[in-house]
């Protein structure tokens, strides 16, 4: 297994190829050896501000104040062998969201479903498998300029669990549910640096994973989940600790079931 490819390699929930990492990629968007669509063209007589709000783009960090040397930013996390941009779209930090939507998993007439042994109530999340490697993942993406991060959790989560970019006039009832369930009261999981095999040393990536959850069931249970965008395939399923899911993925989802108090 690359170096850089950090997966938890435990029997897999899922039936199709997991812990899998033939190709360097991230769980933000493309195969790591794709340049990113949001660079700039060239670097050449670009001079941004490091450590502030940017034109719109947030060139602080989670971790604090980063050292600028010879007008580059320093990874805050130290060297990783690979010098300038690389393949990420900005110097220093590269925002990323990621949306964990959670449901409680139920039987036929509604009652939550426990694990036998523990008597905790199993949770089910949202997940996708990846075009670019084939391993599963929390939706995501990158916050665009002046974004604010609500508004990239739920446009993430709708092009790559609902499709919404090819979908055309989606029906009131689907638009209603979808704001309900990024309307109320969410949990912060994570916020800060990513180890992501893009990552160099003047330019990293960094995320807000957020969940928000289904208590009831009946604002996601009618949602019809169809993959889009940077997404394979969609489906529910359990959290538990036996699957693989890329990166530390698992440990944000493992974070929202202690913290719900649900089966891990």
């Amino acid at each position: 297994m690359p170096p850089n490819c950090h997966l938890r390699s435990v029997a897999g929930l899922f039936s199709t190829s997991l812990g899998r990492c033939g190709l360097r990629s991230s769980c933000h968007g493309r195969p790591a050896n794709h340049r990113a669509t949001w660079a700039p063209s060239s670097d050449e007589g670009f001079h941004p501000k490091y450590n502030t709000l940017d034109d719109h783009v947030q060139r602080t960090s989670f971790e604090g104040v980063y050292l600028v040397e010879d007008g580059k930013p320093k990874n805050p996390s130290g060297r990783t062998g690979v010098t300038g941009r690389g393949l990420l779209g900005r110097w220093g930090p590269n925002h990323a969201a990621d949306p964990i939507i959670t449901r409680w998993k139920r039987n036929t007439s509604g009652e939550k479903v426990t694990d036998p042994e523990t008597g905790k109530a199993i949770l089910q999340f949202v997940a996708i498998q990846r075009k670019d490697c084939g391993q599963w993942a929390i939706p995501g993406g990158m916050v665009d300029p002046g974004e604010v991060i609500t508004a990239t959790l739920r446009r993430e989560f709708c092009e790559e669990a609902l499709n919404s970019l090819e979908r055309t006039g989606e029906e009131g009832d689907t638009q209603d549910r979808i704001q309900s369930l990024f309307s109320q009261d969410h949990l912060p999981v994570y916020k800060g640096y990513v180890d992501d095999p893009r990552n160099t040393d003047n330019a990293w990536m960094e995320t807000q994973a957020v969940n928000y959850h289904d208590d009831t069931g009946h604002l996601l249970d009618q949602l019809a989940l169809e993959a889009g965008d940077d997404a394979g395939k969609v489906q529910w399923a359990d959290i538990s600790q036996n699957h693989s899911l890329y990166a530390n993925h698992a440990h944000f989802i493992q974070i929202v079931a202690e913290k719900r108090g649900a089966y891990w």
